[in-house]
């Protein structure tokens, strides 16, 4: 699969393609929609499907505020190849490109660059300045520029999905129900740093702190049962170990960071510090917890460990 970073990117002498946009953020199972629209069209025509994202999310642009993230553009990316993607053009969003008209943003992306034949959106897609553009307008701009345009509904098995309703489950611990929405369970990635070591010298679960980008969707506080993965497999080394995921301030040593700490399950041979590592939530096993000691947080991290390996099917 090709990625084309800018408009600039893409090759001068590409023809004609499906394309599908949106920010997809999640690309949750109503994406996946859009993405198998897309590729049932491209089938139909001959051609390959192309996929326009955007990065930073338009939001952070437009209103100075981004949502949490649900996945990072390299991840995006990563999941829209199997998704039947041919190419993935991550678009640079910017005041200049927010500034376009409806039609100059077709003019120049669909139809100069992209020479789209097909378009496929979701339903409630809005391009241009201020949001001028929307599914009619694009058909009415396919008459004129010859390309037809499909308006997707975000619904799997009846269920309208969003990324924001998948934020929303995801801040209240519900990370099964959201990992339904999205067809696969919620990622966080992040380089392992130092912590305070107390699980290590302390406690006696050795954990790899991840330092997340600050505007990532991060679930509620609590314990979790989920996977530790490393982002970069060396050949011949494991890589993906289940683990006991911890969210939040430590308040039994009267934290105030939030972290999120991976403990992987009966190892404590692992040297991971600067590794770049994938957090994948499961089940949420309880809620954040303040102990009166240490003796009594080492009793509830044992049962939440068993707990863990009870929910991955290891016990």
């Amino acid at each position: 699969m090709r990625r084309w970073d800018g408009l600039e990117d893409i090759p001068s002498d590409w023809g004609r393609s499906v394309v599908a946009i949106g920010v997809f953020d999640g690309v949750h199972r109503g994406h996946q929609a859009i993405l198998g629209s897309a590729r049932a069209h491209g089938r139909e025509l001959g051609l390959p499907v192309v996929v326009v994202t955007f990065d930073p999310h338009p939001q952070k642009v437009l209103r100075g505020v981004t949502p949490p993230v649900l996945t990072p553009v390299e991840h995006r990316v990563e999941l829209m190849e199997p998704l039947g993607a041919d190419a993935v053009c991550v678009l640079p969003f910017s005041g200049e490109l927010s500034s376009l008209s409806a039609e100059d943003f077709v003019q120049r992306v669909l139809v100069e660059r992209l020479h789209a034949a097909a378009v496929v959106v979701g339903e409630d897609f809005r391009f241009g300045h201020r949001a001028a553009g929307n599914v009619a307008v694009l058909a009415d701009l396919g008459e004129k520029y010859d390309f037809t345009a499909d308006g997707v509904r975000l619904v799997a098995e009846g269920d309208t999905i969003t990324s924001t309703r998948i934020r929303g489950l995801l801040d209240e611990g519900d990370v099964a129900a959201a990992a339904e929405l999205l067809g696969r369970p919620h990622r966080v990635c992040g380089e392992i740093v130092h912590g305070a070591a107390r699980g290590r010298e302390l406690l006696g679960f050795p954990t790899a702190n991840a330092d997340l980008p600050a505007d990532t969707a991060v679930p509620g506080d609590g314990v979790y049962a989920g996977w530790l993965s490393r982002l970069e497999p060396v050949e011949g080394q494991e890589s993906r170990w289940p683990a006991a995921i911890s969210v939040g301030t430590n308040p039994t040593f009267d934290g105030a960071e939030r972290t999120v700490e991976a403990y992987a399950l009966d190892r404590d041979d692992l040297e991971l510090y600067g590794l770049r590592m994938a957090v994948d939530f499961t089940a949420r096993i309880r809620g954040q917890e303040r102990f009166d000691d240490i003796e009594e947080l080492i009793v509830a991290m044992r049962r939440d460990v068993d707990r863990c390996r009870e929910v991955l099917g290891l016990a």
